[in-house]
């Protein structure tokens, strides 16, 4: 099993406080030279920042690709799954699309961007918004490297999604050569973990580039987007599960939280989706009842496809940037950032602040400042533990859903 660097949370929270107080000292200070504060900023906040933003821009595409493939290559008795499949994959996207509108519309009317003053600059030109024609046209590439080098996300997920299923059918042709790609997915959220480890220097770098521009005014909306962005969780997690609960079954609302508080605890102190599955699995047998032919598949598919937190954190982070940059969003672009989000979550590794890697590809798509994810990365990593809450909570929820609906979960068990 891939470890995650030990203390990392603490770590991240203190390289956040000394990037504040580094950037507070040079900031307000006056005993500095000019020419150390101007190499300091450029060699130590701009290039360490700069860096860390690049690679986490490296890892995108291939992060995505060999997750999906693997994914979809892996699953067994693809006919035989069926109806499980199809309602599994429609409930983890469809609670995905309202995790993030719900996002995107308390952040539209609460505004946590707005009213600030940065030295953040819009870029000088935005990217022209598409129309519906060109943005399905993209989705089918005609040239799938070209795709992959522009980062045309839901181009590379359409050709990862038919690789994948084409790489199911040859499976017994090619010897299992679904297993190099499994290797592969390991390996690259190995190189995760080796990114997400160095985010105590890149908070450091991105913190202390913010403070030593603009002072400590620049997180006053910070509080705001944390509160914000904790309720939304909080609001997908109680009433969005509750209800798509109550609507598709009739088990007791009570018990399901009352069972999945432990999986939820565990989950927020690791930070990984991957990492509860065994709990997660124990709890949804053994305490909800759901048959294992069903649990087996529903809860490792959506350790993979269901990031329900982390389309919020992108719905919010996306408005909260635009509003700070002084950007407008359109209508017509809020939908683009749904689709993206819904898309670029089930992309996501199911490992630590791996939300932040995706969250580029959304602000490159709006021309919003890749430098202001260091704002997000600052509250991030505690953010991120209890994202994961929501998404096993999620994924313990539309087991019992897809199980109940097959007749395949033992309700005198789940009432225990």
């Amino acid at each position: 099993m891939i470890e995650t660097p030990k203390n990392l949370t603490s770590n991240i929270l203190l390289g956040m406080f000394l990037g504040f107080v580094v950037g507070s000292l040079l900031y307000y200070l006056s005993f500095f030279s000019e020419s150390f504060l101007n190499f300091t900023k450029v060699y130590v906040f701009n290039l360490g920042s700069a860096i860390f933003i690049n690679l986490l821009k490296l890892l995108i595409v291939p992060l995505v690709f060999f997750s999906l493939v693997s994914g979809i290559s892996s699953l067994t008795n693809m006919q035989s799954l069926g109806n499980i499949t199809l309602k599994t994959i429609s409930l983890y996207l469809s609670t995905t699309a309202i995790a993030v509108s719900l996002s995107l519309l308390i952040g539209s009317v609460f505004k946590p961007g707005a009213g600030y003053s940065s030295n953040i600059a819009p870029p000088d030109q935005l990217p022209k918004g598409q129309g519906i024609y060109e943005t399905i046209l993209d989705i089918f590439p005609s040239n799938i490297i070209e795709a992959m080098a522009q980062n045309q996300m839901l181009a590379v997920v359409f050709f990862s999604i038919l690789f994948g299923f084409a790489l199911n059918k040859t499976n017994h042709l090619t010897n299992n050569f679904s297993e190099a790609f499994e290797k592969l997915n390991t390996v690259f959220m190995q190189l995760v973990i080796m990114v997400i480890s160095f985010a105590p220097i890149g908070v450091f770098c991105l913190i202390g580039k913010f403070v030593i521009t603009d002072g400590l005014d620049i997180f006053q909306e910070a509080f705001k987007y944390v509160l914000l962005l904790i309720i939304v969780l909080l609001i997908h997690a109680i009433f969005t599960y509750s209800v798509i609960l109550k609507l598709f079954t009739n088990l007791s609302l009570l018990t399901f939280y009352r069972k999945m508080k432990d999986v939820a605890i565990f989950a927020f102190s690791t930070s990984s989706s991957a990492a509860t599955i065994p709990v997660t699995l124990k709890t949804v047998q053994n305490d909800l009842g759901v048959n294992k032919n069903v649990s087996s598949f529903v809860i490792p598919v959506g350790a993979t496809i269901n990031m329900d937190g982390t389309a919020i954190m992108q719905g919010m982070a996306t408005v909260f940037i635009a509003q700070m940059s002084g950007i407008d969003l359109t209508l017509f672009q809020y939908i683009q950032v749904v689709i993206l989000a819904v898309v670029t979550s089930i992309g996501t590794a199911a490992v630590p602040s791996a939300g932040t890697i995706t969250l580029v590809i959304i602000l490159q798509q709006f021309g919003l400042p890749l430098e202001a994810i260091g704002i997000i990365l600052a509250v991030d990593r505690i953010l991120d533990m209890l994202r994961t809450s929501v998404n096993v909570t999620g994924d313990a929820a539309v087991a019992c859903i897809v199980a109940n609906s097959e007749n395949l979960i033992d309700k005198n068990l789940f009432d225990k």
